[in-house]
C-alpha cells in the first residue's frame, strides 16, 4: 500500500524538482496535471503562502510589477566537523 501524499507536499516536491521562480499562474498549470486537477488560483496562492511560512520557499515582492514570486529554499548540507 502506498502512503498518501497531501497536496502541499506534492507541490513542494514538484517545485524542488523543477526549481526556478514560481508564481500562482505556474502553480495553477502544474496542478492541472496533478492528482488535484480542480485546484484553482486561490488554492495555489494559499499553498505557496503556506509553504513559505513553513520555510520551504522564499517569497520575493517585485517593486515594479507588484507581484510576489517564490523560489525554493536551498537545501544545503553542512559538512561534519
Amino acid at each position: 500500500m502506498t502512503d498518501p501524499i497531501n497536496r502541499r507536499d506534492w507541490l513542494l516536491t514538484e517545485i524542488r524538482r523543477s526549481g526556478g521562480v514560481w508564481t500562482v499562474r505556474r502553480v495553477e498549470a502544474v496542478m492541472h496535471a496533478s492528482p488535484w486537477p480542480t485546484s484553482k488560483r486561490n488554492t495555489a496562492r494559499k499553498d505557496l503562502k503556506a509553504l513559505a511560512s513553513r520555510g520551504a520557499l522564499v517569497a520575493r515582492d517585485d517593486a515594479i510589477t507588484h507581484r510576489r514570486t517564490y523560489t525554493p529554499k536551498s537545501l544545503t548540507r553542512r559538512a561534519a566537523a
